[in-house]
């Protein structure tokens, strides 16, 4: 039985699990304290949670007052969140990697009154501007030792550390005890849970406004589609807890079922923390699952002779044995005698390194490339994906556990419709819901619009960019171009994204970029082309690789050069570049391009920390290296 009800408040989910799922001493967090994995209880957490929104009110902090985090994941997270969840406050969550005027815009322009602060890089960002922050009057380090870093500085607002926070919140609990249910008991499920800032990838950062409602309703139709979650599962939580899509998928639907959350280190250490922890579940991006696949392709290779033809013989058995089992029939005996040998003899070793384990993966925040996806099944491991943005809360469709269909992300959740609208004429083609999926169904290619509990209430303090985005139907606009496929949802690429050639074809960069990442020596690429005669690229090595190839050290790529023009890595790229064009329709593929020495970044601008590129920025920015593109052909057709 689903534990969400049409009713649920977040601070509710959590005061359901300590009173109907888990006896309070149960483990509830983990994660790494210097070299040894720590264990907090529901009660512990608690304990913590309850002084925290003491001190909140002790301070004169009301309801619907924004309350802000800048922090890593991790325990501190989850108290300050419920703390302020349970007297009605918003939280406002920013991104760590955001620049020291992007943090001062959300603060002002969200109100923020209190900001937690997970490291000293942080807090000297912070308190650089915390002048210019008007509403802000309390700024909480979550290390003790932030004395050292602010007697040089002078600012209006007050500081205490977490744990001096938490103490004094401790010694006037009993006098808010009774406010803080009276508290949680009033909370509405319209009410604004959070407001976070979508990454501004075309403009200033806006504050999407989230509702308990929201939250909990799509924690309860994603559990109503992937029913195998229970409260025995371990999550680890890598992803940021400032974006809606590890909030909900992790964060939120262990507060729903009382599964276990712990908190990986860092990305660098996550292979040695799953091997740690050993999860059942975790959610990802497509590039993590990149990077496992071209891992696995490599060193499954590497050894050549017996053991390169075994790894790619399994393969080719897993494969086999996948597709009959996904078009409904039931594997032979010989078939199922090879699938087990590979089972044994190659799959399980990749297995071991992700804890052995999982249930499933669940891949959000981008494009799963269709070979990926079936790499994972070749193995035996479930990758399900979603689909959604900031403003559906997040999740508007999710692959079925028991029905994979490569190259789209599911079936559309329950209670919500989903649409495909002409581009031009905003003729609606076809409205589908989790009630009429039909698995042989297509439609026509559109924008996707969607209706329904997911959508948010609109953009904090912008009401005019909310009309420009929910129509008078109540349907919010996504700006994703798809259509539906097999039942399923499938995206083509986003609307802003889209490139039209100077013969006025449509090119969609998604679709291409990943056909050209097929390539183990391809690890990003950037589509131009937009009112051009043809396509070009900006393509970015794959370090490892490229370094091994031609025994690169280091310094190659601190070099001041932005691309690299040694002509045998440009050659070198454009074997496969040339191979993998062949997949592609004439007007989609590069006829020219230049390798990048290194990736895109948030530091530069470059990138939203969700990782996506900012088009308008690296196309200004580039804009010599682009024009150079176009004024000799290259050879690649």
């Amino acid at each position: 039985m689903n534990p969400v009800t049409e009713h649920s408040t977040v601070p509710s989910l959590l005061q359901n699990i300590i009173h109907n799922i888990h006896p309070e001493d149960t483990v509830f967090l983990t994660h790494k304290v210097d070299d040894r994995w720590e264990e907090i209880t529901y009660k512990q957490a608690l304990e913590n949670i309850n002084a925290i929104s003491a001190y909140f009110l002790d301070i004169g902090i009301k309801k619907n007052d924004r309350l802000a985090l800048i922090l890593d994941n991790g325990p501190e997270y989850v108290y300050y969140d419920q703390a302020l969840q349970q007297i009605g406050a918003v939280n406002t969550s920013i991104y760590p990697t955001l620049s020291e005027s992007e943090i001062e815009y959300i603060l002002n322009d969200s109100g923020a009154r209190t900001l937690l602060i997970g490291s000293p890089f942080l807090l000297k960002k912070i308190l650089k501007i915390a002048n210019s922050c008007a509403e802000l009057i309390r700024i909480i380090p979550i290390f003790d030792d932030y004395q050292k870093f602010t007697e040089k500085s002078k600012f209006n607002t007050g500081i205490i550390s977490l744990n001096a926070l938490i103490e004094e919140g401790k010694r006037v609990y009993n006098q808010y005890k009774q406010t803080i249910n009276s508290c949680r008991e009033s909370i509405l499920p319209t009410d604004i849970s959070s407001l976070i800032y979508t990454s501004g990838t075309t403009g200033t950062p806006k504050g999407v406004m989230l509702t308990h409602h929201n939250f909990t309703q799509n924690v309860r139709a994603s559990l109503d589609q992937i029913t195998v979650i229970t409260q025995d599962d371990v999550f680890l939580s890598f992803l940021p807890l400032s974006h809606v899509f590890e909030r909900t998928a992790t964060y939120h639907v262990c507060l729903a079922t009382g599964s276990r959350i712990a908190f990986a280190q860092s990305l660098e250490l996550l292979a040695k923390n799953m091997a740690e922890i050993q999860p059942t579940v975790m959610s990802c991006v497509p590039r993590l699952l990149e990077r496992i696949h071209d891992r696995a392709m490599k060193s499954g290779q590497a050894a050549g002779g017996i053991k390169t033809k075994l790894f790619l013989w399994s393969l080719d058995k897993g494969r086999k044995f996948r597709l009959v089992k996904e078009a409904g029939k039931k594997p032979g005996i010989i078939l199922t005698t090879e699938k087990n040998l590979a089972e044994k003899l190659v799959f399980s070793k990749i297995k071991e390194k992700t804890g052995g384990r999982l249930k499933f993966m669940l891949s959000g925040g981008g494009a799963l490339p269709k070979n990926i996806g079936e790499f994972f099944g070749d193995l035996g491991i479930k990758v399900l994906e979603g689909f959604g943005l900031t403003e559906t809360s997040p999740v508007m469709a999710v692959t079925e556990y028991n029905r994979q269909v490569y190259g789209t992300v599911g079936r559309i959740i329950p209670r919500i419709e989903v649409a495909i609208q002409n581009i031009d004429t905003h003729k609606i083609y076809t409205i589908q819901t989790h009630e009429t999926f039909k698995p042989d169904f297509q439609s026509e290619e559109g924008e996707i619009i969607v209706r329904g509990h997911c959508v948010m209430k609109g953009y904090w303090n912008k009401p005019e960019e909310t009309r420009n985005v929910i129509d008078e139907d109540c349907w919010f606009h996504t700006g994703d171009i798809g259509r539906f496929y097999k039942g399923n949802l499938q995206i083509t690429d986003r609307l802003k994204n889209m490139l039209v050639n100077s013969f006025g074809k449509n090119v969609y960069p998604t679709p291409v970029e990943n056909t050209y990442l097929k390539s183990p020596k391809i690890e990003g690429v950037f589509l131009i082309g937009d009112k051009r005669e043809y396509v070009t690229a900006f393509i970015i090595p794959a370090k490892e690789l490229l370094q091994e190839t031609f025994n690169l050290d280091e310094a190659f790529f601190e070099k001041p050069d932005v691309f690299i023009e040694e002509q045998p890595v440009i050659d070198w790229i454009n074997e496969d570049v040339k191979k993998l064009s062949n997949e592609l329709a004439k007007f989609e593929r590069i006829k020219n391009f230049k390798v990048k020495r290194n990736s895109f970044s948030m530091e530069a601008g470059e990138i939203t920390p969700t990782l996506k590129a900012k088009r308008k920025v690296i196309e200004k920015k580039y804009a010599t290296d682009i024009d150079n593109l176009y004024l000799q052909e290259a050879d690649l057709m």
